[in-house]
């Protein structure tokens, strides 16, 4: 297709070609590569070992950037705000294979980085421009907005078990490292000796700020929060506001299509153009939250208007949204303050107060700092704080007159009666190295609104001062629109008995014994599903200042039982937090259990307590069941709500299809996968392993191992036939393609054999259970054990909820907010709910609908599609079908093109809502036709699948810039067609 025929809505962006770029960077990679190794030999990695004692030892073993290198799709050019910058954005991608090693000699831990992707367009800023070689003084480099970045680990888990370090997990390393590449974040590096001003050319002032008034939304589409799809119902509707790494969140509005929020943000603007605000419309559900539709804008086009009040469509759904977005001018001299605070008082604003100001505090440096005991050197970091916001600058190991070089920004809402507090401590937080308290008012007298100067510090050495730039500035509606909108008013294992091996050769089995002999408590445990869901009425506790300040808290919940502690995610600033998590531990019928539960504030040095109860499992383990909101205890308020259901396992693969629905309805974005299954494991004895050199028997001991979880037995010593007779459980998510591994180890050298037990065999044997002797591979000797699988269902009977709703079934049926909990009813249920689905949407074309959304995103060069959900499908069996949806780009028909969703439970009206995305070019796109097809399994033993309809969609015909909702027509495999 020509670039004549394109629709008129195509537009080309003014981005060059670079391949002689691409040449060169192909030529120094090499080099580059040797440049990162003496960086992270001489420069990272004694940062690092500094920063934790933990890692004293840390080293890096290996630095390759490998043979593919970085590439540059295309660049463009941008004016700078005055003539001593140049602005380039290059569109970078990188699909390499850098290898990375890692290791800590004091844990015996290993681990890197092996292959890594990042997808994303990096601005880089040479300025300031100086008449003096090289030309350019400095170069700083970041990205506009949050780049697509894919780190393959290795050894990621050994590397978190180092104490220190177990708070943190893969998904919040690559969070980190994605934002620390994104604004305000900036890479900067210098190319003359002695430049001016690092700190501000690092975090420069912002543009200006927006005021994003959030202020409601229409036409939502409708979303049933309870069980996906089956009954028709309102949305809960919240809205997620981005500008960079700034992200604000919304209040839920309850069962509302036509929300009001009326709530107000303000958000630092640092690059015009590239910066957007994008809003991100959601449905709160128990499980996983529903999207509803998507705006973006560039800043740019607020900056040019001043003030923007407008509806925007939602993209990716139905509806709009309404914002008034303000462009705020940043002023150095406080002539016009006091028209600004004037201004603020006649504002609605919520949850905060409109800011009259913003404050710049750049760190520079401390000078005599006092020592430790012992005339330790202290390690300094900086605690900043205006009312009750905080920020903490990095620490500085091993020196009393540290370097910082930060920048740290707060909003204010009046300047004239403000101040900055600040705290010099070592990095334990506990000794305090020096402070200074400064009225902000002393900058509205100072020229250009500025102090760049040394502070003396309080409660510290006679010498000991800090330099500190400290920049005001009044933010300023230069509009002649000021008016605010009115309050609306509307809206492998071998079978040595049957002797045959899955690989090799049959050996006799031992004649005695023949199987284990477990004691009486093997096989008696029950797992315990904790749901924390909500807290009321907590004590506000002063997260900074030690209670100086009256603030919120940040709370969480640590739960302690049968040995095993977990704990809570923080909600920040809130005294009725929801978590809505659910925790699973093996326990026993041991009388007299109690689960400990204590409630604390998270703080930056010592978290405060909240409050304390206990339950006794003695009546959970009898009844099955307990909901309850009990009250804490020690503290002057508070209650917690906990949800508590005992699950029996059961010796049967009958119910393990039902148990998979369930959970998947119970599963939270914010908890672990769930339990379907507990694997009680007996090792009872080995025989015949190999001596050691020198025909010494071996000191044998096994490890049980199933997923991330692990169990030793006891070292027996020296002996070839050990006999330990030891039990382990395991929690079991996926009883199909997990599997249990054994090794048998000699203390202090090597393997003496191995199993690997796939839990799949489980599944067909006589009540679940496996009990004889096991062939270890790499070895001639064999293992007695006894493998028990147990599949879990829940106690409590029907659906437990919250609220209930009148039902076309003719009956009420209960649904709501909390954790459903269905039992071997479920399936009539669900069945008879297809049918009231089909009664809720009228019969549209001859095998039904499908609802799409289909657009194409310019800026990342991707094609979107979105299925949201079928309705009236045809069905010739007995049973409703299982449907999914498979997607395919045409004339391709490769699986690189190829996607589907995940499959429904019998229904003929399946909801869901996934995305799906293709990587190409706007022309190229455009070329392509849109194969959709909606299948069933034929059977649960079959691979058929049976086609119930298809449609078949020419994206040259389909307005891609739209990103519309639409129902289409399926027809049968002759037809094809499209409407």
């Amino acid at each position: 297709m020509s670039h004549r025929e394109l629709p008129a809505w195509v537009s080309f962006p003014d981005v060059e070609k670079v391949e002689w770029l691409n040449k060169i960077v192909a030529q120094i990679w090499p080099f580059l590569g040797q440049y990162m190794e003496k960086l992270l030999a001489d420069t990272v990695a004694p940062a690092v070992r500094g920063s934790n004692p933990h890692l004293q030892t840390f080293t890096f073993t290996r630095v390759e950037l490998g043979e593919k290198p970085l590439r540059i799709l295309g660049v463009k050019v941008h004016q700078g705000q005055n003539k001593k910058q140049i602005l380039l954005d290059l569109n970078i991608s990188y699909v390499g294979d850098v290898q990375i090693d890692v290791e800590v000699k004091k844990y015996f831990c290993k681990a890197g980085v092996k292959g890594m992707q990042l997808h994303g367009v990096l601005r880089m800023i040479l300025e300031p421009l100086i008449g003096d070689l090289p030309i350019v003084g400095a170069v700083s480099m970041f990205f506009i907005r949050r780049p697509t970045l894919d780190i393959n680990w290795t050894g990621m888990t050994n590397l978190l078990d180092i104490p220190g370090l177990s708070s943190l997990s893969d998904t919040m390393i690559m969070d980190s490292i994605a934002a620390f590449l994104v604004l305000p974040n900036r890479l900067l590096v210098p190319l003359v000796p002695d430049l001016q001003d690092v700190a501000q050319l690092r975090s420069p002032l912002p543009r200006g700020i927006i005021r994003i008034h959030l202020l409601a939304a229409r036409g939502l589409s409708s979303k049933d929060k309870y069980v996906k799809g089956l009954i028709e119902g309102k949305s809960d509707p919240y809205a997620l506001v981005r500008v960079g790494t700034q992200t604000f969140c919304s209040r839920v509005i309850d069962e509302e299509l036509n929300p009001q929020w009326r709530e107000t943000y303000e958000v630092m603007v640092h690059e015009v153009p590239g910066q957007e605000i994008e809003v991100e419309v959601f449905d709160k559900d128990p499980d996983k939250d529903d999207f509803l539709g998507r705006m973006k804008l560039d800043v740019g086009k607020v900056l040019q208007a001043g003030v923007l009040d407008k509806w925007f469509p939602l993209q990716g759904g139905q509806g709009q949204v309404h914002l008034r977005l303000e462009w705020l001018s940043l002023l150095p001299d406080a002539e016009k303050l006091e028209q600004v605070l004037q201004w603020n008082r006649g504002v609605s604003s919520r949850p905060e107060p409109p800011s009259a100001a913003i404050l710049v505090v750049y760190l520079d440096r401390a000078q005599e700092l006092p020592l430790k005991k012992g005339n330790k050197e202290p390690n300094p970091m900086v605690q900043l704080s205006v009312q009750d916001v905080t920020q903490e600058s990095k620490a500085v190991y091993s020196t009393n007159c540290p370097v910082w070089e930060e920048a740290f920004r707060f909003f204010l809402q009046d300047p004239r009666n403000q101040e900055l507090d600040v705290q010099v401590k070592d990095d334990s937080r506990t000794l305090t190295l020096g402070a200074l308290t400064l009225p902000l008012a002393r900058l509205l007298t100072a020229p250009e609104l500025t102090l760049d100067q040394w502070f003396q510090l309080s409660s510290s050495g006679p010498s000991s001062r800090l330099y500190m730039k400290l920049v005001l500035r009044i933010l300023y509606l230069d509009s002649s629109d000021v008016s605010f909108p009115a309050e609306p008013g509307t809206p492998g294992a071998w079978d040595l008995d049957s002797a045959s091996p899955q690989t090799g050769s049959s050996v006799d089995a031992p004649p005695r014994p023949s199987h284990t002999t477990p004691d009486s408590h093997f096989g008696t445990e029950n797992v315990l599903r904790i749901h924390v869901l909500e807290a009321q009425d907590l004590i506000a506790k002063d997260r900074f200042l030690g209670g100086l300040v009256k603030g919120k808290s940040d709370p969480y919940v640590k739960l302690k039982l049968a040995g095993r502690s977990f704990r809570s995610r923080v909600v920040r600033e809130d005294l009725n937090p929801r978590w809505n998590e659910v925790f699973e531990v093996i326990v026993t019928s041991i009388p007299g259990q109690e689960l400990d539960v204590e409630v604390f504030d998270k703080d930056l040095d010592k978290d405060d307590f909240l409050g304390r109860c206990k339950v006794s499992l003695t009546a959970v383990l009898n009844s099955g069941f307990l909901d309850e909101w009990l009250t804490l205890e020690d503290v002057p308020s508070g209650r917690l709500h906990l949800r508590l259901e005992r699950l029996t396992p059961h010796p049967t693969a009958a119910e393990l299809e039902e148990v998979l629905q369930v959970n998947s309805l119970l599963q939270t974005q914010k908890s672990a996968e769930l339990a379907a299954g507990l694997l009680s494991v007996y090792v009872e004895r080995a025989e015949n392993l190999p001596l050691r050199k020198g025909t010494k028997p071996p000191s044998p001991f096994a490890t049980l191992t199933v997923g991330e979880t692990s169990h030793k037995t006891k070292t027996v010593p020296q002996t070839s036939a050990p006999v330990w007779h030891e039990s382990a459980s395991f929690l079991i998510r996926k009883p199909s393609t997990e599997s249990l591994e054994l090794q048998v180890r000699d203390e202090g050298a090597g393997a003496l054999g191995s199993l690997s037990l796939p839990l799949s065999e489980l599944l067909v044997a006589d009540q679940l259970c496996l009990d004889r002797w096991f062939l270890l591979g790499n070895s001639q000797g064999q293992v007695l054990l006894r493998a028990q699988l147990g599949i879990l269902v829940s106690q409590h009977s029907g659906v437990e909820a919250h609220s209930h709703s009148s039902s076309p079934l003719g009956e009420e049926t209960e649904l709501g907010g909390g954790f459903p909990h269905i039992t071997s009813s479920a399936p009539e249920l669900r069945h008879r709910l297809a049918h009231v689905d089909s009664a809720l949407d009228p019969p549209a074309g001859p095998l039904g609908q499908v609802k799409l959304t289909v657009w194409y995103y310019s800026e990342d060069r991707k094609l979107i599609g979105i299925v949201h959900s079928c309705r009236a499908l045809r069905h010739t069996g007995r049973d409703p079908p299982d449907p999914y949806v498979s997607l395919l780009l045409l004339p391709d028909k490769s699986r690189g093109t190829k996607r589907k969703t995940a499959q429904k439970k019998r229904t003929l009206n399946p909801e869901f809502n996934e995305r799906f995305e293709w990587e190409l070019p706007l022309d190229e796109a455009l070329r392509r036709k849109l194969d959709v097809s909606v299948k069933s399994n034929s059977s649960f033993m079959s691979r058929e699948r049976e086609l119930l309809g298809k449609v078949q969609l020419d994206l040259a015909e389909i307005d891609l810039s739209q990103g519309a909702a639409q129902w289409y027509d399926l027809v049968d495999d002759k037809e094809k067609g499209s409407s």
